[in-house]
């Protein structure tokens, strides 16, 4: 007998109902596995409210969902417009009327694509990419020891060399220790020398007085001069101290921060951002759509803010910040103090509206219908506002005499970064005060559309060039790339406004073009902004037009 025979059949699906014959049907409604003899007394209740298909062909019947006014019938079709499922019945009403419905067998088609593409990016490139950061994270983890050991053989070498250093110190000190003792000995040896030299001639003196003293000639005596007040002043004495050691106290503090210094350790945020894949890239429309166009009646229109679809900030060259719904209603207005005009707005972490002044050098905000200074800039004036997936504040600024622009960090209000040159010291950006739109990836690169330069530039987190893009060559795009306003999507795509062609270029995070979006009757499209749902939100800058166009599947 096959030693798996009996495995086997402990896998073969069985009956749910008498638990004991082998499967043959399955009811699509009550998902329940049958064997033929217990078909009828599963459906005895009515034939009308199960579905009995062969187990191979189970769950391919589609279950409609029961119309909630019409009980007896099942919604085939979904009103778009109201947003809800409806029958055939629904239809025949004026509620829906003029309305866009949509076919649910086609769209359960269309969903059913995506989730396999979806579960097929989850299998091979989502799930893959979160093994490897395991992976990576358990090696760590197992050379933790090792390169610990490795740290504490560096302390241990500096040890020995101030060991050996302080020898050397200690021998050096004993040779300058002997030399002082020899010109001790030298100065002490001199002085002796002296006195020795003097004793003699007074041993010298002394013999000759008492020769003198002893003879009886009167010539000798009267000759007789007295040496004593010559040898009774004694030569000088010189008194030699000894050195002395005088030892420094230990500072333990200054020493050990000479001895060396451990770093804390640092915990940098990276966000781990997947690669785009051929699926991301096939999501992008062949032809755009576009879904809301809104009528600002905005002067000169070239910035929008999305936090919503009930908060859509705009502005222009008036100094009013509108705030419209995704409906096309204008809810409210916020003036600025100064009376001039906007040169950029954002909405912060708190849904909260910012916007830049030019005119007195500030960046404020809007909260609780109150206006607050955040920043007050000195010699420069901020233009672009970007808030980071941090909550941090990015912002582009020129110098007083234009002849400079840089992009400048804050966390609140404190500045935490300065980016202005590249490694080679030259300027990233051009010294002007025209518009740099500024946007921050999801890979953190920061990416600014220099109008000026005709290019955008982008660089990594830690304001290193990574690289430029200055157009992508077109027989139908016959006008010089000037670059205007620029966001981010949730691929890390870059898309930026090009109002001399008439179009958005879409970029991937390396700087390949992808695509234009050059349909939507676009004319001379500025500011941009992203939903939740990589919609983009295009500003009009002559007509006034606010578009929501819809390039991704």
């Amino acid at each position: 007998m096959d030693p798996n025979h009996n495995a086997h059949m402990h896998d073969m699906h069985r009956c749910e109902l008498c638990e004991t014959a082998l499967v043959h049907s399955y009811c699509d409604f009550c998902h329940v596995n049958l064997c033929k003899p217990c078909i009828g007394e599963h459906i005895s209740d009515g034939y009308d409210k199960h579905k009995i298909v062969h187990f191979k062909l189970r769950k391919t019947t589609l279950i409609y969902p029961k119309c909630e006014v019409h009980r007896q019938k099942s919604c085939e079709l979904k009103c778009n417009d109201c947003s809800i499922f409806v029958c055939t019945l629904c239809m025949a009403s004026r509620q829906h009327k003029g309305h866009t419905i949509w076919v649910l067998d086609d769209v359960y088609k269309t969903k059913k694509e995506h989730m396999k593409k979806d579960a097929e990016e989850l299998q091979n490139l989502v799930y893959l990419t979160y093994k490897e950061m395991a992976n990576d994270l358990k090696a760590q983890m197992a050379n933790l020891d090792k390169d610990y050991k490795n740290l504490t053989t560096e302390m241990s070498k500096q040890g020995e060399e101030w060991h050996k250093e302080i020898d050397n110190i200690k021998r050096a000190m004993k040779t300058e220790l002997s030399e002082i003792k020899e010109k001790h000995k030298d100065i002490l040896q001199k002085q002796l020398d002296e006195i020795k030299q003097k004793q003699s001639l007074i041993l010298q003196a002394l013999q000759a007085t008492k020769q003198m003293e002893e003879s009886n000639e009167l010539s000798i005596a009267i000759g007789y001069n007295s040496n004593n007040r010559e040898f009774s002043k004694p030569p000088t004495k010189v008194k030699v101290s000894l050195p002395t050691f005088i030892p420094k106290p230990i500072d333990r503090k200054k020493l050990y921060s000479l001895f060396g210094k451990i770093t804390s350790l640092s915990t940098a945020i990276e966000q781990n951002v997947l690669p785009p894949t051929n699926t991301s890239v096939e999501k992008l429309l062949n032809q755009p759509e576009l879904d809301v166009k809104i009528q600002t009646l905005q002067s000169m229109l070239s910035n929008v803010a999305y936090a919503d679809d009930e908060k859509i900030w705009i502005s222009g060259e008036t100094r009013g910040i509108n705030c419209f719904n995704i409906k096309g209603l204008l809810l409210f207005t916020v003036w600025t103090k100064s009376g001039e005009y906007p040169n950029d707005i954002a909405v912060d972490s708190n849904g909260d509206l910012l916007f830049s002044d030019w005119s007195t050098k500030s960046i404020y905000a809007s909260k609780n219908w109150q206006i607050e200074e955040l920043i007050r800039l000195q010699e420069w004036t901020p233009c672009q506002l970007c808030v980071t997936s941090i909550g941090d504040l990015l912002v582009t600024m020129y110098s007083d005499d234009t002849s400079q622009s840089k992009a400048v960090r804050y966390s609140g209000s404190t500045e935490k970064q300065t980016i202005q040159f590249d490694e080679e010291g030259k300027p990233l950006y051009s010294g002007n005060s025209i518009s740099k739109y500024i946007s921050e990836n999801r890979n953190h690169d920061i990416c600014v559309a220099d109008y000026g330069a005709g290019a955008v530039v982008v660089v990594n987190q830690d304001g290193k060039l990574r690289w430029r893009y200055t157009g992508h060559p077109s027989t139908f795009k016959n006008e010089q790339f000037y670059p205007c306003g620029i966001t981010t999507n949730s691929q890390s795509y870059i898309l930026t406004a090009d109002g001399e062609n008439h179009c958005i270029h879409i970029l991937d995070q390396n700087g390949q073009f992808l695509c234009y979006i050059d349909n939507c009757d676009l004319n001379d499209p500025w500011g941009l902004s992203v939903d939740n749902n990589d919609n983009l939100f295009v500003c009009e800058y002559e007509s006034g037009n606010l578009k929501k166009i819809k390039y991704f599947k």
